[in-house]
């Protein structure tokens, strides 16, 4: 098993979201004069509608690698793109190339250090509550293949995840991150989202970007029905690891493009000590790999 943990929270989200089809360029490190990009409901994170154009100044890390995987059915499954782009990621291993993009790093402001704690205060405040894993489903969390050995499980609140497409509520985390423990599950962390659309101000001020490094995935191309199976193995063309990265070569395989899928994610691990850990984008990654 490799990138199959990143399908299973992108899943978990949206698979049950409608397809909202739009085109918006988007803004990425954009300076003091950016207005924030509007938002709705239907701006939920990760949803499947047909999202920004990505610009080069995103400056997204290297490609995936991949390994072979046999074409799942895709009987059931919805046919907004989320559920194929999962799969097509389900046994990847994640490096960050033409389909991720990342923000960079931004110079520390004055109260941008204050700002973060607050957040992790709240992620801590908010997901201790649910050391016992019982209690966050009793609460209307749920699991996404809880049968499908995972290194972080996780457990999405889909009312937090429309209230996050409209405003940031560092209360109400979009998920909750577990990892395994013989049949219980112990508590790691949470997830926070932001719709699609948002531009790099507009997660600046969610959680300072001279803190957290959030990432999105982007130039999805999904396959004809008849070629499906080129979505998988390790020459895949389509999907979030293929070789089909622009919208002209995805028109001439007979493919449906879209700039973005989902929308933008970051982890937060609270209970870790040093700022490195709480924020650590090595272990946010290599939760998609084995």
């Amino acid at each position: 098993m490799s990138r199959r943990i990143l399908a299973l929270f992108l899943l978990t989200l949206f698979a049950l979201l409608p397809l909202r089809a739009q085109e918006q360029k988007s803004q990425d490190d954009i300076p003091t004069g950016d207005k924030p990009a509007s938002t709705s409901p239907a701006d939920v994170p990760h949803d499947a509608s047909e999202p920004s154009t990505v610009t080069s100044q995103d400056k997204p890390h290297e490609a995936p690698s991949m390994s072979g995987m046999p074409m799942p059915d895709m009987k059931g499954m919805n046919n907004d793109g989320s559920a194929h782009a999962m799969l097509s990621m389900s046994d990847r291993n994640l490096d960050m190339g033409p389909h991720m993009k990342m923000t960079t790093l931004r110079d520390l402001k004055p109260g941008d250090q204050e700002k973060a704690d607050q957040v992790v205060a709240a992620a801590r405040q908010a997901a201790e509550k649910y050391t016992d894993y019982k209690v966050a489903l009793a609460d209307g969390y749920k699991i996404f293949l809880p049968n499908l050995p995972q290194k972080q499980y996780h457990f999405t609140n889909y009312r937090y995840a429309f209230e996050a497409a409209i405003q940031f509520n560092p209360d109400h985390p979009t998920s909750l991150l577990y990892e395994k423990t013989g049949d219980s599950y112990r508590l790691i962390g949470v997830m926070y989202t932001a719709p699609k659309n948002s531009n790099w101000n507009d997660l600046d001020q969610r959680i300072p970007l001279s803190i957290a490094q959030w990432h999105a995935h982007i130039n999805l191309c999904l396959p004809p029905p008849e070629r499906q199976s080129e979505a998988w193995g390790p020459h895949a063309k389509f999907g979030l690891a293929g070789s089909i990265t622009t919208r002209v070569d995805c028109d001439a395989a007979g493919g449906k493009f879209m700039p973005q899928i989902f929308g933008w994610m970051v982890h937060v691990y609270p209970f870790e000590q040093k700022p490195e850990d709480i924020w650590s984008v090595e272990r946010q990654a290599n939760h998609h790999m084995d």
